[in-house]
């Protein structure tokens, strides 16, 4: 999910702007529309039709996705992992709007049991590799930061009523993960979490490293096993010491020759606020839950300025927001709501085709909309997450992941 797949495979957000919208938004638990304010339920449900209808191939395409509409000469089939995972993601989000869990029950568990095609198929490597191994695809590497959004979406289910098989493919997502902690104790700070299982891997990065510490303190919150609370301090603390440019904000990555990769993602903010507010929900220390804040604090103040959010993928920015919502159960800040809300009422006008339904960005995933770039599952599975969450209730927020 970093660098290399972002260009494979957000506003203009003022001060002013932020204000206003947190002194409107403040309120009741649950998100129903106002008078003047957006139906985010429907605008869910709406852009959740459009990537079925131009993006789901359904039982005939074995439930699976494609990656863009429309679809690059010579291109897959089929999308990656990362494309499918954030469909998965969109359609439990949307299954969380209050009134809709019985009628987008069978959708989700569709899309639990498609997922199991991405299965490596070495006995000795479990896990899901990045693409379809035959007979629907050529296979693909197994991606580390892949799976552990995989166990998130895991947890989020289970938190929805899943079940044990939702409390097991978290768990098996973890076991996939502890093959990518580095154990050298030569290298510059020592540990951090390999992007991808090749020899050719040569940096620790920060997205997989704090998502696989979410997937672990979630996992601790819910099990209590010891294991999980372990890995998730020696992650978090991992990003934090070798990673933290400062509050809320990470670099991409530690080289194995010592050099850094300075570039700042979201999603890295947000996997990081997320693991603190897990750790302070696991744990009752509030140090974490003072630290959540301080990265909260930190990534608006950065990411709010002139166009950085609308900027980024609006994928990445899903990951951020979904996290400000989980810290929001526990510290209740307007202003995490308000800029969610002002960023999607940007995407909504500005990159929806209304003839379509469909959500268009730059070749980056975020910025003004370009008609000339097609459309990617992707970005559209982040549109219906965005609007879906802001269409939950406000208690709900504990079960985001």
């Amino acid at each position: 999910m970093a660098t290399a797949r972002t260009t494979r495979r957000v506003g203009l957000l003022l001060t002013a702007l932020v204000s206003t919208a947190a002194g409107l938004l403040a309120a009741p638990s649950a998100q129903a529309a106002g008078p003047g304010q957006p139906d985010w339920a429907a605008r869910a449900e709406a852009s959740y039709r459009a990537l079925q209808q131009d993006l789901y191939l359904g039982p005939a395409g074995h439930d699976l996705y494609r990656e863009s509409t429309p679809a690059a000469p010579g291109g897959n089939p089929y999308s990656y992992l990362w494309e499918f995972r954030e469909a998965t993601q969109a359609t439990v989000y949307l299954r969380g709007i209050p009134g809709n869990a019985d009628r987008y029950r069978a959708d989700a568990a569709d899309r639990f049991t498609a997922l199991r095609q991405y299965a490596s198929t070495d006995p000795a490597h479990p896990g899901y590799d990045s693409y379809l191994p035959e007979p629907l695809g050529t296979g693909g590497d197994l991606f580390y930061d892949d799976n552990a959004v995989v166990g998130l979406s895991y947890l989020t289910q289970y938190r929805a009523g899943g079940g044990r098989a939702m409390l097991a493919g978290a768990r098996a997502a973890f076991a996939t993960d502890l093959r990518g902690w580095d154990e050298d104790p030569a290298k510059t700070c020592p540990g951090g979490m390999h992007w991808v299982e090749t020899g050719a891997n040569t940096i620790r990065a920060a997205n997989v490293t704090g998502l696989f510490a979410q997937l672990s303190a979630g996992l601790y919150q819910i099990t209590r096993e010891p294991q999980y609370l372990d890995w998730a301090l020696r992650a978090y603390h991992w990003n934090r010491d070798c990673l933290r440019q400062s509050a809320g904000l990470y670099r991409n990555d530690l080289n194995d020759d010592g050099s850094v990769d300075p570039t700042l993602w979201s999603y890295n903010s947000g996997a990081m606020i997320g693991t603190a507010t897990e750790l302070y929900r696991a744990t009752g220390d509030r140090d974490y839950l003072r630290q959540a804040v301080e990265d909260a604090d930190g990534a608006l103040a950065y990411w709010t300025v002139d166009d950085r959010l609308y900027d980024q993928p609006a994928v990445f920015d899903s990951f951020l927001f979904q996290d400000l919502l989980l810290l929001d159960s526990q510290h209740h800040d307007p202003r995490y709501r308000a800029v969610l809300s002002a960023y999607a009422e940007r995407l909504w006008v500005e990159n929806r085709d209304p003839a379509t339904g469909l959500f268009h960005f730059q070749s980056g995933n975020g910025g003004a909309p370009d008609p000339a770039q097609p459309v990617g599952t992707l970005n559209q599975a982040a549109a219906v997450q965005l609007f879906s969450l802001l269409a939950w209730d406000r208690r709900d927020y504990v079960r985001t992941s």
